[in-house]
């Protein structure tokens, strides 16, 4: 028997436009919502994760984040 899909949780997120923009644009290619779409990928974090690339786009967005906060 899957596992039921319980949404217990609920929090304030601050998002830019652009990530709120893919985040829906994911969220209606797989047939989700945007609260589904956010749970399936950090509960598939490791599996769907490149390590490697996910390390140098953090650094990325680390080193231009305070100029994107302006």
């Amino acid at each position: 028997m899957p596992k039921r899909l319980r949404l217990t949780r609920r929090f304030t997120v601050a998002m830019s436009e652009d990530g709120y923009r893919r985040l829906r644009r994911f969220a209606d290619e797989a047939g989700l919502d945007e609260g589904e779409a956010l749970s399936f990928v950090f509960e598939n974090f490791d599996s769907i994760m490149d390590e490697g690339a996910f390390m140098q786009r953090i650094r990325l967005f680390n080193s231009e984040l305070e100029a994107r906060k302006k």
